[in-house]
Order: structure tokens, then sequence, then C-alpha cells
């Protein structure tokens, strides 16, 4: 009767205020109030508790890779859950092995490279954050006594997540502020600007870590060159480049890597949202055998990071992309929105790639252009008071954003209307 009892407070039989009400008296405020209590979805589409359909275009916030429920997703996810759910990371499994296998494919990494697997992009960033402190020691080369590397630079806008390594990377005040002291030895230097990387990065860093777009900062990519140069600099100096492709990762921008054109190899980059397809997974890829080593044997860990069900949802998900020619998908329908939006009036900048598109409006009307587009059925995101952000299932069809585009003109005109 006791399991009885407990499936039916999960039924979604409630209103949508009911929930609402449920939530605030049960749940941390840490989220503020939901806008919506969703309660199923199928592709690009979701439902809420009131029977509402939604076109979402925010995907998780770049999370749902397939969109939501995808078939073969769930169906791998299902089969491996029947067949092994969890072992500690005193074992290993044939999904974790070759997920770490396909990762270090796709990346390019050269000869000697690893793969550390996490739960969430924020995770990832913490090992990365811990790699970049064990690249401490005097310079390479140097003389006995050289001065250890103690400084790690970041970039100002910068994202990389809220546990505190991350959040001492990550460079808003209102973010940092509060759980201050946060480790310390992080710099942030101005973002785009390779003379200020060139005049911070000398042989007492220890890493740089870059986003080549800025998610949260409003979808913002680092200028052309910039990747180039920093990995110049670094590499002069002894320094890890370490790229955080949380975000912009796994054919969010129609590649695998956002830094691919760059025409570098990195040190470490991280992964995590779309790399799982909706299940929580994230992953460290160190790169070349002398940063592969700087972490060694009880020096970091965790529980359920890289478990059988994670990577065999990560395994399904690569494969869905490229069995399906997704990533050409992305580029073309991206290509299309990013056009039709920069003709849109009330539309002053347009930004991103692939997927991944940000653009400002005329007035500080974001916040409440997110409240009228969710009156109209379509889920975005206001990053600040002028940018949206879309960062929608990659499967998004032209057709699912021609609806988004040809309601646009009117979201806005609400969204003015009410300030």
């Amino acid at each position: 009767m006791a399991a009885e009892a407990a499936v039916t407070t999960i039924v979604p039989t409630s209103s949508g205020s009911e929930w609402l009400a449920r939530y605030s008296s049960s749940l941390m405020g840490v989220f503020g109030t939901p806008q919506r209590v969703l309660v199923r979805g199928a592709g690009c589409l979701v439902w809420d508790a009131d029977g509402k359909e939604y076109l979402d275009l925010l995907g998780g916030i770049a999370v749902n890779a397939l969109g939501h429920a995808h078939p073969f997703v769930t169906s791998v996810i299902s089969s491996q859950l029947a067949t092994l759910g969890h072992v500690s990371n005193f074992f290993t499994s044939p999904t974790q092995i070759a997920l770490a296998e396909k990762l270090l494919e796709l990346s390019k990494a050269p000869a000697g490279s690893k793969v550390f697997f996490t739960n969430s992009g924020t995770e990832a960033n913490e090992a990365a954050f811990k790699l970049a402190r064990r690249n401490s020691g005097s310079p390479a080369g140097g003389a006995e006594g050289g001065k250890p590397r103690t400084r790690i630079i970041a970039l100002e806008g910068a994202f990389h997540g809220r546990t505190m390594g991350a959040l001492a990377l990550t460079a808003k005040e209102a973010y940092r502020t509060p759980f201050e002291p946060v480790p310390g030895g992080v710099e942030h230097i101005p973002f785009g600007d390779i003379e200020a990387l060139r005049n911070a990065v000398d042989d007492t860093v220890a890493a740089v870590f870059l986003e080549p777009i800025q998610g949260e900062a409003g979808v913002r990519p680092l200028p052309a060159g910039y990747l180039k140069a920093a990995r110049e600099f670094t590499a002069e100096a002894g320094a890890l480049l370490i790229l955080d492709e949380v975000q912009t990762g796994i054919a969010r921008t129609g590649k695998w890597l956002a830094s691919e054109d760059a025409g570098i190899v990195p040190d470490a980059i991280t992964l995590a949202k779309g790399l799982g397809g909706g299940f929580p997974i994230g992953a460290l890829v160190t790169f070349g055998e002398k940063t592969s080593s700087l972490l060694s044997a009880g020096q970091h860990g965790t529980t359920f990071g890289g478990n059988p069900v994670a990577t065999a949802a990560a395994l399904a998900t690569l494969h869905a992309i490229e069995s399906q020619q997704v990533m050409d998908h992305v580029r073309v329908v991206g290509e299309h929105v990013r056009q039709a939006l920069a003709a849109v009036d009330g539309v002053t900048e347009v930004r991103g790639e692939g997927l991944l598109i940000g653009f400002d409006l005329d007035a500080d009307v974001a916040p409440a252009a997110v409240t009228a587009a969710l009156d109209a059925g379509f889920i975005i995101n206001s990053p600040g008071p002028r940018t949206i952000r879309l960062a929608p299932p990659l499967i998004l069809t032209t057709e699912q954003a021609d609806r988004f585009l040809a309601a646009l003109p009117a979201i806005l005109q609400t969204a003015k209307d009410a300030q």
C-alpha cells in the first residue's frame, strides 16, 4: 500500500497552480518560482500540467540535443538500466570504456589522452580546476626555485559553474559575492582582448580557461584568432589551455566542438549538457600524456560519474547525431534562423553559431519577452535585460522555427507594452 500511495503523488492530475503551491512548500527557492509545471515532451514540444503545448526553443539550456523522449535514446537507457544500472568506480563497464574512446576520437585527441566522467558541466570544470592546480610547479626548464604557478586566467563574462572551484572561474559578482572567499588565484581579464591576454599570461600562470562562445553572457563568440593566440601564449609560458565546451560542444554549433575551426590542440576540454541527450553526464578530456598524468589515483573521484546508464545514453546520443546527419541540419536551420532574426524590427544584433543563438533588442524588455513568448507557446531565455538566447533541440525543423519567427514581432510588442 505504501508503494501505491507514493506513485499517486507523481501522477500529473493536479493543475499547474496546485503543483506550484506544493513546490513552494517543499523545494528550496534557489531557482525562484518555476514558470510552468511540465509533464510531458515529444521531440521539440512539451506540455504543461494544464495541457498547454509549447515549442521548446531552449532545450533544457542546450541539454536536450535530440529533443524530448527520443525513441532510440530512451530505448537504450531502458535496456541498459534493465541490464546494469550502477557500479562503483572500483569497477568499470563496456559503455564507460566505449564512450571514453568515442570522445577521444571525436575530439581528435592525440595518443596518451584520457577522459574523466562527471555528472554535470560544473563538475567537469571542477575537475579541470584541480587539473590546473596540479600544473603548479616551477616553469619547465626553469632554474631551481623558480616561481610557482599560482595564477589562473579566465575572462570577464565567463560562466563555468556554481560549485566553489567553478564559481571562482565564473565572473559574475552576484554569483560569487555571497560565497566568498572563493578559491584564490583566479584573475578575470577583458573579454576578447588579445593584448590583455598576452600581458596576463606568463610563467606564473597555471591555466587559462576559455569558452569559445560565452553562453550565459549572451552568446558572445570569441573574436577570430583569439583561440590561436591563447594557444600560442599558453604554450610559450607552460600554462594549460582549458576550453569549456559544456554548452557549445556535442554538435550545438554544427560541429562536435565549437573550437574545431581554430586549428589548435588544447590541453583539456570540458563537456556536458547535450552529451547525454537529457541524461546527466559530463566529461573532462585531457590531451596528451603529460596533461593526462597530472591527476593521479586518489586525487579526484565521483560516485555516479561514468555509470553504465549515463554512458549508454551518451553513446546513443552520439550515434543518433552521426547516423542522422544532425550537424548538417543544425548548420542549415541555424543559418536560416539567424538571417530571419536580423530582419525583425526591434532586433539590433544577432550572434552565435549553429543552434546556439543570441539576439539583442532595442529596449530592456528581454525578461518581459520571455513571459510573452511563454504565453504564446514558446520557451526562450533572457540572459540579460536586452538579450534573448535560443538553444533548441538540434532536431528543430525549419517549419517549427518559422512558427516562432512569425510570432516574434507580436511577442516583442507585447513585452514593450508591458513595461
